[in-house]
């Protein structure tokens, strides 16, 4: 089936959602999402969105910390502008409807205001109270507030279910190159469509699922950052994937993220033998940078044997635990840990990449036609290391930018139509045992090999591995007509890929890439990005 629209925007996060409601003011826009509506990172986050509000907090004082925890790789004119955008978006989600938390009391509200203040809390990295939140459930929240306005869109049509394979290449304009849309996967039906679109926006989330252990739901496979490099696009700095300090460590839990607002509230970490240890490791404490304190468990772990660490309450009543932290309270009660009472166990996990799809500031990639939002990018923003609750707020200020970009940029010229999707001799596997075996054997080898500590002896090994599990998977591929699970696979051992190569070419360590053969930040020729893409090796930019 043949599909055309004005533009196709693939996922349906906080970005992608934001930028079809804006987009469709004056434009038909398709969204896809490979399972349901709701099914994304967003829907998962838990701390907030960053964003200045307080009289006693500063645009600037959000960039330093932003451009600190950066590690000297984020680009200060994108700072800059990500954070001054940051109020007028949560202003926008409160006039669509979202509940954000009040301050306790009216008393804490301003004079003459009609309701309590935004309750604004504070998490790593942070100097001030900027964090908006919804509870412990932000995402929740704000996937509900932008869902319900999505799917009451009348110009937005919205197709759950649908799994993009690969981007329609092709001229554009009068560019040889270019992305004119994309061929869908009906993973219900078993159909193939062929979605022609004037304008392609990848928001496709991230990649979580190339590790073993991850916060991220089953969705996050990579598949925009996949998708844009097998097309050509340029892709930077996938060696800083970001690792959460603290996921719930429990042989019946799946990802369960216990946010870094519990440390920003109070919380204490606390090695195998129930001390602090945090102290040892950074000025800030149990406040520092996520790449700090995720290594500063790792190194915990390796030291000591034990298998996790805990994050212990004790500085916050048993009331305010239940009404701050009511998701995540309910959450370690259902697996026997009452975090009023007892230190919660926890463990770092792949959380957040932080490199992606590069763009400029308007969400424009490499290749005319195609546009990026959201995690699958890689905008300048986090540099070498996100700065908590920033990933929000990139999602809702790119996706606007994005609109505004495509309605000026969008081209109505394309040159002939695009062939239908081809299945050639492809039939019905008989053995889906080997997408099984292969996706849990490439996951166990990022998650050993390339994880928060790295080793140019493991990141070969780790290379070698994937080669040769990309051939078998390619071969599969061909042979056999496609699957969400062979799709998703596919994409996993593409991104696995990029993440080997960037972490292989930089010889420093910075930010979420350490290195034991390299563990000082280089003073000379690393500090640029990591930019690659199908046609060009790793280069610095």
């Amino acid at each position: 089936m043949r599909i055309r629209c004005d533009y196709l925007v693939i996922g349906s996060g906080i970005s992608g959602l934001t930028f079809a409601l804006e987009a469709s003011r004056n434009a038909d826009v398709i969204v896809t999402t490979k399972r349901g509506l709701s099914d994304t990172a967003t829907n998962f986050a838990q701390g907030g969105i960053a964003a200045v509000l307080d009289p006693v907090d500063s645009f600037e004082q959000h960039a330093q910390d932003t451009l600190t925890a950066g590690r000297g790789l984020s680009d200060p004119e994108v700072v800059q502008a990500v954070v001054r955008d940051g109020p007028g978006r949560i202003q926008e989600l409160i006039e669509l409807g979202a509940d954000f938390s009040r301050a306790a009391t009216a008393d804490a509200a301003g004079a003459g205001d009609a309701a309590p203040a935004l309750d604004l809390t504070k998490e790593g990295g942070h100097s001030a109270r900027r964090v908006v939140h919804a509870a412990d459930i932000t995402g929740r929240e704000v996937q509900r507030v932008l869902g319900a306005a999505a799917a009451a869109a009348p110009r937005i049509r919205i197709l759950e279910d649908h799994m993009t394979i690969d981007l329609i290449e092709g001229s554009t304009g009068d560019d040889p190159r270019g992305v004119r849309g994309a061929y869908v996967l009906d993973h219900r039906a078993g159909e193939v469509h062929t979605v022609e679109a004037r304008a392609t926006v990848l928001a496709c989330g991230g990649a979580g699922k190339v590790y073993l252990y991850t916060s991220n739901p089953d969705v996050a496979t990579g598949d925009g950052v996949a998708m844009a490099y097998r097309a050509g696009a340029e892709i930077a700095n996938m060696e800083f994937f970001q690792f959460h300090p603290t996921c719930l460590y429990h042989p019946q839990a799946k990802s369960f993220l216990i946010s870094e607002a519990l440390r920003g509230e109070g919380g204490v970490l606390l090695g195998a033998d129930r001390k602090p240890f945090m102290q040892h490791h950074h000025a800030q404490k149990d406040l520092a940078p996520r790449d700090v304190v995720a290594r500063a468990i790792d190194f915990e772990l390796k030291r000591s044997g034990a298998d996790h660490v805990f994050l212990d309450m004790g500085a916050c009543t048993a009331e305010y635990i239940e009404r701050r932290f009511p998701n995540i309270h309910a959450e370690c009660m259902r697996y026997g840990i009452d975090m009023r009472r007892e230190p919660i166990p926890v463990v770092p996990a792949a959380h957040y990449m932080c490199g992606g799809v590069m763009v400029d500031m308007e969400g424009r990639t490499s290749l005319p036609g195609l546009w990026a939002i959201g995690e699958t990018t890689c905008t300048g923003l986090h540099g070498a290391n996100r700065l908590a609750s920033n990933s929000l707020l990139e999602g809702l200020v790119y996706g606007r930018r994005a609109a505004h970009s495509v309605a000026q940029r969008a081209t109505d010229h394309v040159a002939g139509e695009p062939p239908e999707w081809d299945i050639g001799e492809a039939a019905q596997s008989d053995e889906a045992v080997i997408v099984a075996h292969n996706w849990d054997e490439l996951r166990r080898c990022m998650s050993n090999y390339v994880g928060i500590a790295r080793s140019d002896r493991r990141l070969q090994r780790a290379a070698r591995r994937i080669s040769l599990l990309q051939e078998e998977i390619r071969d599969y591929y061909w042979k056999n007509l496609v699957t969400l699970d062979l799709l998703e696979l596919r994409n996993i051992a593409d991104v696995a890929e990029l993440i080997v190569a960037c972490a292989r070419f930089r010889k420093e360590s910075r930010g979420l890439h350490y290195t034991t053969d390299y563990p000082e930040v280089a003073d000379g020729d690393y500090g640029g990005d990591t930019v690659l893409s199908r046609d060009a090796p790793p280069a610095l930019r």
